[in-house]
């Protein structure tokens, strides 16, 4: 009976295959067809016929039809309205850095086939721990881990700037592949500044130092950053995050909390800008030297997520800023200031909704009050002015606390309490769980214990999708076999299947690839009674659902 599944059939043909097969006699019995109706009358050819005759064979057709058709009323139950449980919506992700070879690859002197099997092995964790998203470091330092014609090769992938991987491959291409296999989003992470990392080799003639030298400078502790307020800085980094959305089927760009470099990189001095700050001056330029970078941060910023939004609508944007906006905001807190020794006004960006994710590090403990994780919380959500996503960044690898997966679980459940209608944290970083089996069974036995879509971004508007079709196949055993199918299958990332048993009705996702799926008959002392589907978008956005009673 399987095999005859994919063989679908519409209209009329079906309705009389149905009738003259004497389906109530079929040993496994069809007991809903998919989205069957009349669509049209077959005709004959009435210019063969006489006039008699033709009128004859269409009354003749009519009545066949409409005799058919009520049998078929008889034989396939109606599409039922139910009151389906509300499937868990949060974003679960975690931080895969490639700077300083931190999460991956674990060196750079690996063979593709190593950096391809412990990128596998990394989303199989994640996966099996029901994680639905990857934050992936793809520009750590003015370099790349893709095929870009606009920066070099990262040192952090070959052990050299430019050189390319042997056997030759594309990290990002394979990554987003992967990922998407697993039913897990890829957010493409890039650091927007800084132009080479001291822990990156030396500096060589492949090195945007050398080729935007001009607008780059050095800093004491040997890394090397562009000039935030220099116009070709601003122009080639949105270029390049261009050039990546444009070109690789990502689920987001994310930026985290380097703007300007903080003041322990340049050993306390301030940013060494004279030449920008003295020309922007002579020019009549009358903000403080403070605001002035702000300023350029701030039109970058907005300028991106227009950029983004304009190239790919789907592709969100989320920025990961250091937790505290400055001292004393909410009262109480204390510690650095990103306002002013980052020049990032992070509150602006999400009062002004330049970000369809928000994530700033609270990486403190939930009980300390002077960088209380509860308070800058829900300080940050009162900030939150267009409703966008808000998933704070959680220290996973070395919160400071005793007992740290019941501090991370004690954690993903406060987000909870706080953000019931977008739900969600990102991991920092996939370290907190490949070195800790505690933290994966705290998280895994926890708060990850069912899987979860990712929240839906209502503000990002796209097409709605159809109602997905349902076939339900009566087994010997008195289950029920169901196939699902949907016009659109390529707008299709994951379904969520119910099943009623009893009063009860429970669902499971699925991801896209998976399209059919076995009903015991009983479970837990309870019959079976009803089966219904549901189709999601890669956005997180839902189609009507398609339900069925089973008798």
């Amino acid at each position: 009976m399987r095999q005859q599944i994919g063989f679908f059939c519409v209209g009329l043909v079906m309705i009389f295959v149905l009738f003259s097969c004497g389906s109530k006699n079929r040993r496994n019995k069809v007991l809903v067809k998919p989205n069957t109706e009349v669509t049209g009358v077959a005709q004959g050819r009435p210019e063969l016929e006489g006039p008699k005759e033709a009128e004859v064979a269409q009354t003749s057709r009519a009545a066949e039809v409409v005799k058919a058709t009520q049998v078929a009323e008889k034989e396939v139950p109606q599409p039922i309205r139910a009151q389906l449980p509300e499937v868990r919506r949060e974003f679960r992700a975690a931080w895969i850095a490639t700077v300083a070879n931190i999460n991956w690859p674990s060196k750079n002197n690996l063979s593709t086939e190593q950096q391809k099997q412990e990128a596998i092995s990394l989303l199989n964790l994640l996966q099996s721990n029901n994680f639905n998203a990857v934050i992936f470091q793809v520009r750590p330092s003015a370099d790349a881990l893709y095929n870009s014609s606009l920066e070099p090769w990262s040192y952090f992938l070959t052990g050299e700037i430019g050189r390319k991987p042997y056997p030759y491959y594309d990290p990002l291409e394979f990554w987003v592949e992967e990922a998407h296999k697993r039913g897990m989003e890829l957010h493409v992470w890039l650091n927007p500044y800084r132009a080479h990392h001291s822990s990156g080799g030396s500096v060589t003639s492949s090195s945007l130092v050398k080729k935007f030298s001009q607008n780059v400078v050095r800093l004491k502790n040997g890394m090397y950053w562009f000039d935030p307020t220099d116009q070709n800085t601003q122009d080639h980094a949105s270029m390049v995050v261009r050039d990546i959305v444009k070109r690789y089927d990502i689920d987001g760009v994310h930026f985290d909390d380097y703007f300007y470099p903080y003041a322990s990189y340049n050993g306390g001095a301030d940013f060494p800008d004279n030449t920008s700050w003295n020309a922007y001056r002579q020019k009549g330029g009358n903000l403080s030297r403070g605001d002035w970078r702000r300023d350029n941060v701030n039109r970058f910023i907005k300028r991106v997520y227009g950029e983004i939004k304009a190239e790919k609508k789907h592709v969100k944007f989320g920025i990961s800023p250091f937790g505290i906006w400055k001292p004393g905001y909410p009262a109480g807190i204390t510690g650095s200031s990103q306002y002013d020794e980052l020049y990032a006004d992070a509150k602006l960006w999400l009062n002004e909704g330049w970000v369809d994710y928000f994530a700033p590090q609270l990486y403190w403990a939930i009980d300390p009050p002077r960088q209380s994780f509860p308070a800058l919380l829900r300080w940050w959500q009162s900030e939150n002015k267009h409703n966008r996503h808000l998933w704070p960044g959680l220290n996973t690898v070395e919160v400071r606390t005793a007992d740290r997966p019941t501090e991370i679980v004690r954690q993903v459940e406060l987000a909870r309490q706080i953000l019931p209608n977008s739900q969600g944290v990102i991991h920092w970083s996939i370290a907190g769980l490949t070195k800790s089996p505690a933290m994966v069974q705290a998280l895994i036995n926890g708060p990850y214990k069912e899987k979860a879509l990712v929240p839906a971004s209502p503000w990002l508007q796209t097409a709605p999708l159809v109602t997905p079709t349902l076939l339900l196949t009566k087994e010997k055993s008195g289950g029920v076999f169901a196939k699902w199918l949907h016009r659109t299958p390529e707008e299709v990332y994951h379904w969520v299947v119910y099943s009623k048993y009893g009063d009860k009705w429970e669902y499971t996702i699925y991801d896209q690839d998976i399209t059919s799926a076995d009903f015991s008959p009983n479970k837990d002392g309870a019959k079976l009674r009803g089966v219904a589907v549901q189709a999601i978008d890669r956005m997180g956005n839902a189609s009507d659902y398609l339900a069925y009673d089973v008798k």
